[in-house]
């Protein structure tokens, strides 16, 4: 039977001829040498290209890895050899190597030696410890040489071929060839040794389009292969599959089988003449240079054929060769110091069980593990476990066990016939209900994947149709009791709970839908997202990787991710998982080269998790008490994704853990107590600030302002503690504040709270401390007028040292006193200011007091001191000087004569003299009349007087200010001609522009 391949092009790129390929052996990298004088370096997962070395104008034959080295050698028709680091592109060495073209180089598999054959029809040996020394040099042929290989086998040995049509085999140590195979007809163009040793044979193509295989021991043609119609340019054992590849000018590459040597299949990409070929023992990749380009594909898949059974045995395939081991105890015992850490490389010691009559391509241990099933080339053989022997064999296209029966299974011999085996024997044939059986899957249900894209459902023992899913499976997995499969597809998977005794019954009583099936056979529990390329079950959960490289599991349908895997360039993952052991609570995986790893996966976790997501807390309640206390954080993390946090912050033993736990449901002591425990050691962490500062939050956020301050001082949260200070008034909180943080270097903080707390002093000697002299003068300007000269002194003294120039155009009060208007009245409202701070210091200002208080910081204290000065009572005025002597007083006046007598009666000596009481009356009323008037006057002279005196006021007020203005237009021009100058001469000293450390 032929070898099913299925051939995958992985990258295809057009260039310049190709005359040389090659490929990493760990990194999905193809080397390509090209005609045009460069060699390229292309990825074939991501098909990008990842370096480009123009290594000469004429072209390029060979360039091979030296990968222990990091580098690429490649020869080029301009007769020299260059050596290139490929991770750094540099040069390593370049020199001329023979007087002919160099057709190709054969790198040693261990050695520090290169093999190069070239047109003058020598070989030469190169050790690069030693300089590239050419130390050996081997002559015989008669013609071009132009291929050389080291025999795997004995690495001492290697062979030619020559144009000459001999292939001549040498030693290292001998400059003359041990023998000569000659029996081509024409010029021999391509060689390559058996990769295994239990073949002593040597392949060779040549110009007579003939590929011969010969025994290098008996001298003699083993067998040619014809096909090809034109010369043969490269040959090759592929290392890994039993395939002889072969590349000729007619423009096809063909396989062969390297066992029958039949012909397998003929690949032509349209790309012109084939040159050249290039395999890996790692990968089935295959590279092909053409004339048009370069080809890199896939034979088959590269996945390892490995099969693990239940007890931890190992059985796998190398080529044909079979080989078991054992996992159990390899990894430890958990508290074993010597213990293997996860994900460690196990030292497993294979044993050869023999090697198998047909190429491996799947193997699978039946159910109990007593035999394995080995399938390729369209056959199967069943041998025992143990000792290899065969037990039962056949043709078939696909072969399954079932989960039950010893020597039940089934084998697909068409894509229309299925057979039932029973204890070896075959106990019926059925015809699937779909246009075509593409697949068949294993376990308590044979399962056929249809053409239809759909699986069916088969009972093992009576054959009949149980149900039919419409998904198109790439593989079934099912848990070991039988009740719950999963279906894993390209992009999704789907667990479906399957009811045994429902179906059963149905056979029994025979009402089993010809169309439909079993009704309630199969429900759809849930769908995981992922794609999924290998699983197992473990009771209710499944354990996976998917293609990104991870190792999950699924409880009811939630993934948990334990670790995080290896991946190619591409991100695919290079494991698949083998089994799980629960006695040793182990996953085991594999990697792609048959390297071993596992990871600790307790089984009573996995049962408790299962619970909980059944809501049966009574089983989990019973299993947390077997679980050991190292995965109680475990267990914790995986109630608090469920949302059980209350039962998680019990749980857990990780006090970090539990500290986030206990914030997130608000239990703020419980975190308190926590932070109380830390080692002093720890105390001043990072994460243990960080942790101080999320409680100080939580705390703020309930208004517990005692564990805020708590907190915010254990963590050193000097922004927060200014705000908790300012916000809750706390005076003497703000001054400790302070000076804690002008010690820690938080001048900004410290700025602000000395400010905050009226200590402008410190604030002008922090401006000072930290060289922030420009500032600090313009600050004692504003609240300390007495410190102006000193602190522009110590400014002037400071910009001296950059610009003499720049500091002699700073002015200073006493240099310059009408620059500085109204400093006389600047320096009493700052003692006014000092005796209120001083006066308010013991009890500071109510906060009642706010309403009337805040419009005191929109006063102009100095106009205000002026004002007051203008408008207080004139002092009393000086005594009057005493008053001249009066004059001397007139002499008294001569008495009048006497009247005449009159003959009327006299009249009454009242009537003709006023009233003495009715005059007193009469002055007092003028009197007062007068004092009124008297008083209006002064009024209206004292009104004018003020309103001239305002208006004088309000005009001196805005001479002031203009003065004022002119005044700091001066300095800022001053200012910034100093800055100026300062920045012309020293340019790289910014000391000026950084006040503390967050100014």
């Amino acid at each position: 039977m032929p070898i099913r391949l299925d051939i995958k092009k992985k990258l295809s790129v057009s260039s310049e001829r190709v005359k040389s390929v090659d490929i990493h052996p760990t990194e999905s990298w193809a080397l390509a040498a090209l005609y045009s004088g460069n060699v390229t370096i292309w990825d074939y997962e991501s098909g990008s290209n990842v370096k480009t070395f123009e290594v000469s104008e004429l072209p390029v034959r060979c360039a091979k890895f030296i990968t222990r080295k990091q580098w690429i050698v490649c020869s080029s028709d301009d007769m020299r050899i260059r050596v290139y680091n490929y991770n750094t592109m540099e040069k390593i060495k370049d020199f001329e190597g023979h007087s002919d073209y160099i057709r190709y180089v054969e790198v040693h598999p261990s050695l520090p030696y290169f093999l190069t054959s070239s047109d003058d029809m020598t070989i030469k040996l190169w050790d690069w410890d030693r300089g590239f020394e050419n130390t050996q040099f081997f002559e015989g042929h008669s013609h071009y040489v132009m291929m050389v290989r080291f025999n795997p086998k004995d690495t001492n040995t290697f062979a030619s071929a020559s144009l000459d049509r001999s292939i001549k085999v040498w030693g290292l140590g001998s400059p003359v060839p041990h023998y000569t195979l000659e029996g081509h007809e024409r010029g021999v163009n391509c060689i390559d040794y058996y990769p295994s040793g239990d073949k002593p044979y040597i392949l060779s193509g040549a110009d007579d389009r003939t590929v011969k295989i010969w025994d290098y021991q008996t001298k003699s043609i083993v067998h040619s292969l014809d096909g090809h119609s034109h010369n043969i340019c490269s040959v090759m054992f592929h290392p890994k599959l039993p395939l002889i590849c072969s590349a000729s000018e007619d423009g096809t590459v063909r396989l062969w089988q390297s066992t029958t040597y039949r012909a397998e299949t003929t690949l032509n990409y349209g790309m012109e003449r084939a040159w050249a070929l290039a395999a890996t023992r790692e990968t089935t990749k295959l590279a092909i240079g053409f004339d048009e380009g370069c080809v890199v594909i896939e034979l088959g898949s590269d996945d390892p054929v490995v099969s693990m059974d239940g007890t931890g045995k190992v059985v796998w395939a190398k080529n044909n060769e079979i080989q078991t081991t054992t996992v159990r105890g390899l990894a430890g015992a958990v508290d074993d110091e010597d213990a293997l850490p996860d994900g460690e490389r196990l030292p497993v010691i294979p044993r050869d069980l023999g090697a198998c009559e047909l190429y491996p391509q799947a193997i699978k241990h039946n159910c109990n593990g007593r035999f394995i099933a080995v399938c390729g080339d369209g056959e199967y053989i069943i041998y025992t476990a143990q000792a290899l022997r065969n037990k039962a064999f056949g043709q078939a296209i696909d072969f399954v066990w079932s989960a039950t029966g010893t020597g039940d299974y089934a084998i697909r011999e068409s894509t229309n016939r299925v057979k039932f085996f029973k204890n070896f024997k075959e106990s019926r044939a059925i015809k699937p209900a779909t246009a075509s059986a593409d697949a068949l899957f294993g376990g308590h249900l044979l399962g056929v994947k249809g053409g239809d894209s759909a699986v069916l459902f088969y009972d093992w023992d009576s054959g009949e149709f149980v149900r039919k899913i419409d998904v198109a499976p790439k593989e079934i997995y099912w848990s070991d009791a039988g009740n719950l499969v999963l279906i894993a597809c390209a992009d999704s998977a789907y667990v479906l709970s399957y009811n045994a005794a429902t179906t059963a019954s149905a056979i029994a009583m025979g009402q089993v839908n010809p169309e439909d099936g079993v009704d309630g056979s199969f429900d759809l529990l849930y769908e995981i997202s992922d794609n999924i390329t290998s699983g197992e079950w473990v009771g209710d959960c499944f354990l996976y990787c998917n293609s990104s490289g991870r190792l999950n599991y699924s409880v009811g349908g939630k993934i948990q991710t334990l670790v995080h895997l290896d991946t190619n360039s591409s991100g695919a993952t290079t494991h698949r998982i083998l089994g799980y052991l629960a006695k040793e609570d182990r996953v085991y995986l594999v990697d792609k080269s048959l390297n071993i790893v596992s990871y600790k996966i307790m089984l009573a976790v996995l049962q408790y998790q299962t619970a909980v997501m059944r809501g049966d807390f009574d089983a989990a309640n019973e299993l947390l008490a077997v679980i050991p206390e190292a995965e109680y954080t475990t267990i914790a993390r995986f109630l608090e994704s469920q949302g059980f946090k209350e039962e998680a912050l019990e749980v857990t033993t990780d006090d970090d853990h539990k500290f986030d736990l206990s914030l997130e449901l608000g239990k703020i002591a419980i975190a308190h107590g926590l932070m109380e425990e830390i080692p002093p050691d720890e105390k001043n962490s990072i994460d243990t600030m960080a942790k101080w500062k999320k409680l100080s939050d939580a705390a703020l956020k309930i208004s517990d302002f005692e564990l805020t301050e708590a907190c915010s001082l254990a963590s050193d949260d000097f922004p927060g503690l200014l705000l908790l200070y300012s916000a809750v008034g706390n005076f003497d909180g703000m001054e400790a504040l302070a000076a804690a943080a002008q010690k820690k270097g938080k001048t900004n903080v410290a700025f602000i709270s000395y400010l905050l707390t009226g200590n402008v002093e410190a604030c002008a000697n922090l401006l000072i401390d930290t060289n922030r002299l420009p500032e600090a003068a313009f600050f004692a300007r504003t609240y300390l007028p007495s410190r102006v000269e000193e602190i522009v002194s110590l400014w002037k003294a400071d910009l001296s040292k950059v610009s003499e120039t720049a500091a002699n155009a700073l002015a200073d009060p006493k240099s310059s006193p009408d620059l500085f208007p109204d400093l006389d009245v600047a320096l009493q409202v700052e003692q006014m200011f000092l005796a209120q701070r001083e006066a308010t210091k013991a009890t500071g200002i109510s906060a009642s007091d706010y309403p009337t208080a805040k419009d005191d910081l929109e006063l102009d204290l100095i106009a205000l001191v002026k004002s007051q000065a203008v408008a207080a009572p004139p002092p009393p005025p000086p005594p009057a000087p005493p008053a001249p002597p009066a004059p001397p007083a007139a002499p008294p006046a001569p008495p009048a004569p006497p009247a005449p007598p009159s003959d009327e009666p006299p009249e009454n000596p009242f009537a003709a003299v006023d009233d003495p009481v009715d005059d007193a009356a009469a002055k007092a009323a003028e009197k007062a009349e007068a004092d009124r008037r008297a008083r209006e006057a002064a009024a209206a002279a004292e009104r004018r007087r003020a309103e001239a005196e305002a208006k004088r006021l309000a005009e001196e007020a805005a001479r002031l200010a203009a003065e004022e203005a002119a005044a700091a237009e001066a300095a800022r021009l001053a200012a910034e001609a100093a800055a100026a100058e300062a920045a012309r001469i020293a340019a790289e000293d910014d000391d000026l522009n950084d006040f503390g450390d967050d100014w």
